[in-house]
Parts: C-alpha cells; sequence; structure tokens
C-alpha cells in the first residue's frame, strides 16, 4: 500500500469561507467516493493555529505506485485540485507502509 498525504496552506488573504475555499474542499470530499483506486480517504480542516500549520489534509492511501498514478491522472482529482490552484500551495508526501 501507498500513503498519500498532501498539505494545502491557504495563500495570504485567502479565507476558509471563501466561495472558492468551500467549492475546493467539497469537491476534494466527494473525491472518496469517485475513484476506485482510492483504498482510504480522509480530508479535513486543521483545527490549531499555529503558524507553522497547513490549512487543510488529505490522508489517503492506494494499492501501489501505479494506482496511484491513475488516482493522480483521473479527471475529478485533476479538476478538484485545479481549483486549488487559485487560492493555495501544498506539499505531498507518497510512501510505502
Amino acid at each position: 500500500m501507498i500513503r498519500h498525504l498532501v498539505l494545502f496552506k491557504l495563500n495570504d488573504g485567502v479565507e476558509r469561507d471563501d466561495p472558492r475555499v468551500v467549492a475546493g474542499a467539497e469537491a476534494f470530499r466527494a473525491l472518496g467516493g469517485k475513484i476506485p483506486e482510492l483504498r482510504f480517504w480522509e480530508c479535513a480542516w486543521n483545527i490549531t493555529d499555529r503558524p507553522i500549520a497547513y490549512d487543510f489534509a488529505i490522508n489517503s492511501a492506494v494499492e501501489d505506485e501505479e494506482a496511484l498514478k491513475r488516482y493522480v491522472e483521473h479527471p475529478d482529482h485533476q479538476a478538484a485540485a485545479g481549483r486549488w490552484r487559485e487560492f493555495a500551495t501544498w506539499v505531498i508526501a507518497d510512501y510505502p507502509f
């Protein structure tokens, strides 16, 4: 199995209640039921206000590297990630477990 972690940081001046952000979070929440490669899926807003904290997190798992590639290229994933490009930056870690 491969763990796929993504942490998002909203750009300066962008708030969680911005309609673009709300739509982006909803787009990611919906992916768990849409993409068959996903074996585990959760996403949520960070609950702490520490300066080093990121704002939104995705924790997911896929079977192997080929499944990860299919997930990343899936049109629904591409559409959801595309929304976030407008208002956030992110970091990713993929590792076997």
